[in-house]
């Protein structure tokens, strides 16, 4: 989808106006048909702003390869404007459904990150409705600078993003894919650093590094790089499933789109819950259903109704919880993370992508050029006996604390409100928030995040 910059002027009036008739005493909440957060919240305790007039791409321009792109636009819709043109956003999170101004208010992170960081590191400009009603533009070289480094990782405690100018690259047709099998974390980790350093592999540049933890003595690093021509392209978008495919394949070739959409079809592995996995119900189910956002939806209507949990009382099961989080650690102590990880919770596949930021941004302080792995992992954990809900995150959180990493907020966190602000600089946070937000109108970080108001 496409629209122009004066059908945009007027989507961005009409959600100022919807902002402003807001009742000072409900906190606004973006309407909006998707979601990928876990922070489940009662409804009635926000008041819903219409986002539905800020989901399309204004423009691509190849020449100075930069997209301006609404707020609410999905990377799905991005990348089917920007892949005619030979180009791609730096880094393209792995859900189709991922809004671009979700990825640069949140994070975002995918296998291009061990050299481009995260999504906000490739944008130019914000345009930003801010707590007070005012609409601003944020750039990294104007009065607003301190809102735009301080805009990511705020998840709207700040502002709304209505539009965004992001840079973007130049792609080939095809990616070339290479797994490579491990038996011991410690010479995974090693292998990574070393990939991500030289940015070459056996001889040839790396485009993309992630890789995929199935056990202690069994684990991928994916490289790929970028091909102007393939033998066969796989498809992982009907019967065949992707992750499964690493452990059985040592090369593989996907189409550009392909390969940046390969974890959605069924979620990482995540699809497994619903049955999808199975032949029978997998021959049966239309492509269409799946999708990451079906699944997030069937999620979301079972946390509502409590389906799973009262099948594991009908079957006496222990109560599970829900541990869905992505961690980045330090990468030399990435295989102390995966056995503390493998030893308490259990949980597998776990996810690994590299990442290195460029520089400091205040609310999520990784420390400038230095390599961190993503770990990331969803599903459900029984719960030992005596043990109440949060006991594996408060676990999970601890850990990554002790291994000197962060913990993103999209889910579930359970930190005090001091030891929060320790590691989310408050220190930088409110000082912003005081100048563009002085009334309290939108909730602060704390208060979203952890109270899950």
């Amino acid at each position: 989808m496409t629209t122009t910059m004066s059908t945009h002027r007027r989507a961005v009036e009409q959600i100022r106006h919807s902002y402003a008739e807001i009742p000072g005493g409900a906190a606004p909440r973006l309407a909006k048909s998707t979601s990928n957060l876990f922070r489940f919240r009662d409804p009635a305790k926000t008041a819903k702003l219409s986002a539905r007039d800020l989901d399309e791409v204004i423009s691509v321009d190849p020449e100075t390869m930069t997209a301006e792109v609404q707020g609410m636009t999905t990377y799905e819709h991005l990348v089917d404007a920007t892949l005619p043109h030979g180009l791609m956003p730096y880094v393209v999170p792995q859900l189709k459904t991922i809004t671009l101004g979700g990825a640069v208010t949140g994070l975002g992170i995918e296998s291009t990150s061990f050299r481009d960081g995260l999504p906000h590191e490739s944008v130019e400009e914000l345009e930003i409705l801010t707590g007070d009603g005012r609409i601003v533009v944020a750039r990294d070289d104007n009065e607003h600078r301190d809102l735009f480094r301080t805009f990511p990782n705020s998840y709207g405690t700040l502002g709304y993003a209505l539009r965004i100018r992001i840079k973007l690259r130049k792609v080939q047709p095809y990616v070339h894919l290479t797994h490579v099998k491990f038996t011991d974390a410690a010479k995974c980790m090693l292998a990574m650093q070393e990939i991500c350093d030289s940015m070459v592999h056996d001889g040839e540049r790396v485009d993309f590094v992630d890789g995929v933890f199935f056990s202690p003595g069994e684990m991928y690093l994916t490289v790929g790089r970028f091909a102007d021509r393939a033998p066969y392209v796989s498809d992982y978008t009907g019967m065949r499933i992707y992750y499964q495919s690493i452990r059985h394949r040592t090369r593989d070739w996907l189409s550009v789109r392909d390969y940046l959409w390969r974890w959605d079809t069924d979620w990482f592995w995540c699809s497994r819950a619903f049955g999808v996995q199975q032949p029978v119900v997998r021959s049966l189910m239309p492509r269409r259903w799946m999708r990451s956002d079906v699944y997030r939806r069937l999620v979301a209507l079972d946390r509502k109704y409590g389906v799973t949990a009262r099948i594991d009382r009908w079957r006496n099961q222990p109560v599970q919880e829900s541990v869905i989080q992505d961690v980045e650690v330090p990468v030399e102590r990435g295989a102390e993370f995966l056995e503390f990880f493998h030893d308490k919770v259990g949980m597998t596949p776990v996810w690994m992508c590299p990442l290195r930021a460029a520089s400091r941004w205040p609310l999520y302080p990784l420390e400038p050029g230095k390599l961190y792995v993503n770990f990331g992992f969803w599903g459900m954990v029984p719960l030992p006996r005596g043990q109440f809900d949060g006991y594996y995150n408060r676990l999970i959180e601890r850990a990554v604390h002790d291994l000197d990493g962060h913990k993103s907020l999209y889910s579930t966190s359970f930190y005090a409100r001091e030891q929060f602000w320790q590691l989310y600089n408050g220190d930088g946070y409110w000082p912003v928030k005081r100048e563009y937000d002085p009334n309290g109108r939108l909730l602060d970080l704390y208060d979203k995040c952890v109270r899950g108001r």
